[in-house]
């Protein structure tokens, strides 16, 4: 028969025991949960990086913004045209900034409330601390995302309000500038194509006579190379509305598309794998935190 003074110790050593496997299920659900969300944003990932990869190479598959030829871009608009690849750089700025305001600031988020004590009392569960950690992240993010887009609404809006129109696009703002400053009929065809494939919903038959202009006076007008066009954009307008690029200069600009494409799938290929990766490092963490919680269960009887 053990010494009655060995019954402290082990009641001690098990207590002990139970803490540090406490402590394991903690990090190991820590784990799952961020697991989890590598998954979630992996998966989201797969379908919208296409957009994206073709940012990298300054292509739209659709017309996303007007663009305004340098030789009236100072008669329509006073500021600076952007492009599709300052746009991305505007975007992924905003995105680092976010992630990591949105991060450590949720950690501050969820100390403050640990100030009161109302709060104290229901933050004790690293579950609980974790939903109070989301939701500062969530509510950072959205602040932030409001301040990014509100920087840039007034140039959106000048150029939504330049190409709105009901059902004719005659009545379109851009349709009234163009008669007063008397563009060279490229130049307005290729502009009032672009208003046609920015409506919503798109208007192809509307911009399908226009686009047509425009493409046999690439072929026809010898002052063509001089009015400033976009070749991105007219691989763009091409693309939308033929589903292939019909004159040289969008085909030339067709070898990026190709480029972007093959990019665009290796991409989507990585992020299902990360997804997948993800999705079982969960499962596994998930399965060895209840085994881990099971057995502080039956040692805690045992106390």
């Amino acid at each position: 028969m053990p010494p009655i003074e060995n019954a402290p110790m082990n009641v001690q050593s098990i207590q002990f025991r139970l803490t540090q496997l406490k402590k394991r299920q903690h990090r190991v659900m820590l784990l799952t949960l961020t697991a989890t969300g590598i998954f979630i944003v992996a998966l989201l990932a797969s379908f919208t990086q296409q957009t994206l990869v073709f940012s990298f190479f300054d292509l739209s598959q659709q017309v996303e913004q007007l663009h305004i030829p340098v030789a009236i871009g100072d008669q329509l608009l006073t500021h600076q045209q952007p492009d599709y690849f300052s746009s991305l750089l505007s975007w992924f700025g905003w995105l680092i900034l976010k992630l990591f305001a949105a991060f450590f600031g949720a950690f501050v988020f969820v100390r403050i409330l640990k100030k009161f004590r109302f709060f104290q009392l229901r933050l004790g569960s690293l579950i609980l601390r974790f939903v109070a950690w989301l939701i500062g992240f969530i509510l950072i993010w959205s602040g932030l995302t409001y301040l990014q887009y509100d920087r840039s609404s007034d140039e959106a809006k000048a150029y939504t309000e330049l190409v709105a129109y009901d059902h004719n696009i005659q009545n379109s703002p851009i349709f009234h500038e163009l008669k007063n400053i008397n563009p060279p009929d490229a130049v307005k065809n290729y502009l009032l194509a672009q208003t046609a494939l920015l409506h919503r919903p798109v208007d192809k038959d509307t911009a399908l006579p226009y686009l047509t202009h425009v493409i046999r006076a690439e072929r026809q007008d010898p002052h063509f190379m001089e009015y400033g066009f976009k070749p991105e954009q007219l691989w763009s307008m091409q693309q939308q509305i033929y589903g292939k690029a019909v004159t040289p200069l969008a085909q030339n600009v067709q070898k990026q598309a190709d480029q972007a494409h093959q990019l665009s799938e290796i991409v989507k290929l990585l992020c299902w794998g990360v997804s997948l990766l993800a999705l079982l490092i969960a499962l596994m963490s998930y399965v060895l935190a209840q085994n881990i919680k099971h057995r502080a269960m039956r040692i805690g009887q045992k106390i």
